[in-house]
């Protein structure tokens, strides 16, 4: 992986004539990620759940980076018929960047519209979706690349490929490790198959490690436990990285010359600046078998086949 010390957003590549979809582009890392993209020229298609969200990120956006080409698309990961509504409205035969960064995390047991456990399907299954329904559009565009945002919670727990949606025994921060476990498994699965094909698409992930974002307080804000919500927010204001700081390992990323296929961006130790840098990863998110395994128990849950790359 090629120096990123000192490395800020000032060291984005131009990217004017590219165009970028962010997903969670809302609030928090990828606000700033798209907002970042837009300030270097890149078109981008915020993609939210919440168009009152959507449309006002929207509006912020224009109103710090004036000029700034970027647009509100409806997304809700939560239902599969919605992802394949946003990837039939992208009308355009190329796409040079796709942002997989929306998530939930240690939420209580819940189910998302196609019956998947909330976590395992927002996190993984929403974005395998989204990325199998648009790599047509990647595989067009030379120099395309795809960034799943995982996390180093990731360590906590590997897939359970016989309780993909921890039907047996539900644990909030073991169904969120296994959800960032199957984003890198995805992510290194993707990567390998694209080598097999050929494409110079470039499939890689990043973490943020600990940033003040919505993400910490939602579950305790869903279930009413307030004393919770409001340790989190302490927590957010004092120990943990500005969004500013959470989003640099993905535009990094996602911009950076030479970054490798399958690698793991993510933030310095705590104390050191910003500069994003390799990421430890645990050793069952390179596991070839695992990755296949997932990838097709993915596709049959989904629907969603990857033809396009095959052919």
């Amino acid at each position: 992986m090629p120096s990123t010390t000192g490395w800020t957003t000032q060291d984005i590549p131009d990217q004017s004539g590219r165009t970028a979809v962010v997903t969670g582009a809302n609030s928090g890392i990828g606000l700033v990620t798209a907002r970042e993209l837009a300030r270097r020229g890149a078109r981008v298609l915020l993609a939210c759940r919440s168009e009152e969200r959507g449309r006002h990120a929207e509006e912020l956006v224009r109103r710090q980076v004036p000029g700034a080409d970027v647009e509100f698309g409806p997304l809700d990961l939560a239902d599969l018929a919605s992802v394949r509504a946003f990837a039939e409205s992208y009308t355009p035969g190329t796409l040079d960047l796709l942002v997989n960064n929306a998530g939930v995390m240690a939420l209580p047991y819940g189910r998302t519209a196609d019956g998947f456990e909330t976590q395992f399907g927002i996190n993984h299954l929403g974005h395998f979706a989204l990325t199998g329904l648009l790599v047509r559009k990647l595989l067009n565009t030379p120099g395309a690349r795809v960034v799943t945002v995982s996390s180093a919670m990731h360590a906590v727990a590997d897939i359970d490929m016989g309780d993909l949606n921890s039907e047996r025994r539900y644990r909030r921060w073991i169904a969120y490790g296994r959800s960032k476990t199957a984003n890198l498994l995805f992510t290194h699965e993707l990567a390998r198959r694209l080598r097999a094909a050929g494409s110079d698409v470039v499939a890689a992930a990043a973490h943020p490690g600990y940033a003040a974002t919505n993400l910490q307080t939602a579950g305790a804000r869903l279930e009413g436990r307030r004393t919770a919500e409001r340790l989190a927010e302490l927590g957010n204001r004092v120990f943990a990285r500005p969004a500013e700081a959470g989003a640099l390992p993905t535009l990094y990323a996602a911009t950076a010359p030479g970054v490798r296929p399958d690698s793991f961006t993510g933030p310095r130790p705590m104390g050191r600046r910003g500069a994003p840098t390799g990421a430890r990863r645990a050793g069952w998110t390179l596991n070839d078998v695992a990755g296949e395994r997932l990838w097709a128990a993915s596709e049959q849950l989904t629907g969603v086949t990857y033809d396009d790359l095959e052919g």
